[in-house]
């Protein structure tokens, strides 16, 4: 098992927000700048916190979104966008590029929360699946 936690603003663009453009006749999609700055920052955060071995197996993957608190209570949940699906397909891609499993498939459950808390961020924990 491993679990950490990522201090930062977590990103609020979304992987669902693919551009498309035609050339040459043809549709190209392609991720706007907001979502690139974003796997970039996730990434370079992960990347820190990359196990020494990737997952070859089942996983679970629990992650916590904590956004800037602002006038909200501490640890309220935040039922406002981004959709918790949206965010954490581009979390999961992030962890799959930095080598945290062989493929994204591997996670078998996940629990996604999101949060409004100081600090801000984002919690992982990932288990492989014979650990529960």
């Amino acid at each position: 098992m491993i679990d950490f936690f990522m201090p930062m603003i977590p990103p609020t663009c979304t992987y669902q927000e693919k551009k498309v453009a035609v050339i040459n006749g043809k549709p190209v999609f392609y991720d706007p700048p907001e979502v690139n700055q974003a796997r970039l920052k996730l990434c370079g955060h992960l990347a820190k916190h990359k196990p020494a071995q990737r997952y070859d197996c089942g996983v679970q993957l629990v992650s916590k979104w904590c956004f800037p608190r602002g006038k909200h209570r501490q640890g309220e949940y935040r039922v406002t966008k981004p959709d918790t699906d949206n965010i954490q397909k581009l979390l999961k891609d992030c962890m799959t590029s930095v080598g945290f499993w062989k493929d994204d498939a591997l996670v078998a459950s996940e629990v996604i929360e999101k949060f409004w808390a100081d600090p801000p961020g984002i919690y992982i924990m990932v288990r492989e699946l014979a650990e529960l």
